[in-house]
């Protein structure tokens, strides 16, 4: 008897408790100051879409751009990358065909390499105009940064993963 009372009166202090945490949602606000977009595609296609929301991110954090600045900065920013990408596909694609001259394939690696340069060229002196050199500065060591820490993140995955 007296083992089903105290069992009765402290049921809930034996068991577990469910706790709810409350999650704040972050929903996208075209005003805000951070670069953050949702995801629109799914699938493989969008996989380098949302590494790049997420790169936006961590520099966005990194820079700590006025509203002003950001909103000048990440539609050029966004167009600096995607010439730079363009320029890394055909350097990828001219490296991974086997072609039988292989002088030629050395100078369009060249060639690509030097376009890469003068993009960064470029868009150096556009950032400037939008930017205070410091954090332009603050910029490329924070993509070499997250670029360092993606591929680590890789490779500890890959060799996780038993490649």
């Amino acid at each position: 008897m007296c083992i089903s009372i105290i069992m009765l009166l402290g049921y809930k202090s034996f068991g577990q408790h469910r706790v709810v945490v409350p999650v704040p949602v972050q929903r996208y606000n075209p005003n805000q100051r951070y670069a953050q977009r949702p995801a629109t595609r799914t699938g493989k296609a969008n996989a380098g879409r949302k590494m790049q929301v997420v790169k936006e991110n961590f520099l966005a954090q990194k820079l700590d751009l006025t509203s002003k600045e950001a909103k000048a900065f990440w539609p050029l920013y966004r167009k600096y990358s995607e010439e730079l990408t363009a320029v890394r596909i055909l350097k990828r694609i001219n490296n991974s065909s086997s072609t039988t001259d292989g002088a030629q394939q050395v100078d369009n690696d060249l060639k690509y390499e030097a376009q890469l340069l003068e993009i960064k060229k470029h868009y150096k002196d556009e950032f400037y105009k939008i930017l205070p050199p410091e954090k332009v500065s603050v910029l490329y060591k924070s993509e070499r940064e997250f670029n360092d820490e993606a591929l680590k993140i890789l490779s500890e995955r890959s060799v996780r993963a038993g490649d």
